[in-house]
């Protein structure tokens, strides 16, 4: 039998083929296998809401797929907020699967990062209670998440009858429109206003959706004046939020402000070879000091770069040299700059930043506030990927090469004329960026 998170890894190759990169984004993202046995397979989100949008929406693709690996029917247990704990798989320590690899030993210090991990580590410990809140930034792949999740897992071992709640900003936004939708306002609020620890990751999700701002600033205050620990991580300081209400913005940069810069040369050694040997992987100096000179910004793909040498030496049966390092990880060396997001991705992350659904953009919804969007996102589409005029009309319920052009030229004319309109562009850009 495979490893539970090899079946897992070939069950979303497999939804590749039927879903879009981004739903496959957006439900299965932070899900982690826990178990499979002769019949079952049992995957964790920390998210109740995703929990049930996987239920309801693709079991039915999930079990087909680990049909098509097993050639026979297996059953899927989705385990969601506090459900972890009272599971018991085979060899299971009863944490979150993702605080095993997210802790403060497994974080390399830097020159890049101290600061930011001092002050998380503190928090951790409890020692800067008037530094409320926390808020960590700085670019996708850097280490943030796994601070956060590292004062997680500190927090529950020292105070294992804490209330520790963690959400993804975009989770926050979902998880209130759907109690709105089944009128469960009062326990949405519950769920957060309750908790010993707050913890939320990318909380620039939340700018400019007007709705979720106004619960989440009550839900800070009720937390602050309970001198509550509350802390965060953005891809940008609060002053860069254009969108974040200004009363947010203050509150934020009232506690502790700390940022982490891409590691420098001896760091990227030290996480190469961290890494590395968490993976029972010997490399050699040469090869260590290769990826270090051609990895210079993003931890996330450093490591992801020593998983795919071991994968390659593996598979291709092939000594590790700066030879075959060089074939092997070549395809990831180009720059953030060079990503090429899908236009699912543009559609989609336009559409939050608006408050409204993809099919809210493709459709024939009229609203100003549709349109506007539809026009950015069709002008975003334009430049950030090679799609032609008629390629993008095609996205949008068969609109033609003549209505897209002229909402580019409307958007290009705003912003020659609008600041705001210009940060607006920005904001979107850098979410659609974060998901790379």
């Amino acid at each position: 039998m495979n490893s539970a998170s090899d079946v897992w890894n070939k069950v979303l190759k497999i939804l590749g083929s039927e879903l879009t990169t981004t739903a496959i984004t957006t439900w299965f993202d932070d899900c982690k296998a826990v178990e499979i046995t002769d019949n079952r397979l049992v995957i964790y989100t920390p998210s109740n809401f995703k929990k049930d949008v996987i239920e309801g929406r693709f079991l039915g693709s999930l079990k087909n797929a680990l049909r098509e690996i097993f050639s026979g029917d297996f059953d899927v247990l989705v385990l969601g907020e506090g459900e972890f704990d009272s599971f018991k798989p085979k060899g299971a320590s009863g944490h979150d699967p993702a605080e095993e690899e997210y802790t403060f030993e497994r974080f390399v210090v830097g020159n890049s990062n101290k600061f930011a991990h001092a002050a998380a580590k503190a928090v951790a410990e409890g020692q800067i209670k008037n530094f409320n809140p926390l808020f960590i930034y700085g670019d996708s792949g850097l280490g943030k998440t796994h601070l956060l999740h590292a004062i997680r897992h500190a927090v529950s071992e020292k105070h294992p009858e804490y209330n520790i709640v963690y959400v993804k900003g975009d989770d926050f936004t979902n998880e209130l429109i759907h109690a709105i939708q089944v009128g469960k306002n009062v326990e949405f609020r519950e769920k957060y206003r309750v908790a010993d620890l707050f913890l939320m990751d990318d909380i620039q999700f939340i700018a400019g959706k007007i709705q979720t701002q106004e619960e989440f600033f009550h839900t800070f205050n009720t937390l602050y004046e309970a001198n509550r620990q509350i802390v965060f991580t953005s891809d940008r300081p609060p002053n860069e939020m254009m969108r974040l209400e200004d009363r947010l913005k203050t509150r934020f940069e009232s506690g502790l402000l700390a940022d982490i810069q891409p590691p420098d040369y001896e760091t990227r050694m030290a996480i190469i070879k961290n890494k590395a040997q968490q993976l029972g992987l010997f490399l050699p100096d040469d090869v260590s000091n290769y990826i270090a000179e051609n990895m210079t910004s993003n931890v996330r793909q450093i490591e992801g770069a020593v998983k795919k040498v071991m994968a390659y030496r593996d598979l291709m049966n092939d000594s590790i040299t700066v030879s075959s390092v060089s074939k092997a990880i070549k395809d990831m060396f180009k720059e953030k700059t060079e990503f090429t997001p899908t236009s699912d991705l543009i559609i989609d992350e336009t559409a939050k930043y608006y408050s409204l659904t993809s099919d809210d953009l493709k459709g024939q919804r009229r609203t100003r506030n549709t349109a506007l969007a539809r026009q950015i996102s069709m002008y975003l589409i334009r430049k950030l990927t090679n799609l032609s005029l008629k390629d993008i009309g095609d996205l949008y319920e068969g609109r033609d090469h003549t209505t897209v052009l002229s909402s580019i030229r409307r958007i290009e004319s705003e912003l020659k004329s609008s600041a705001p309109f210009n940060q607006t562009i920005k904001d979107i850009t850098a979410n659609i960026n974060s998901r790379s």
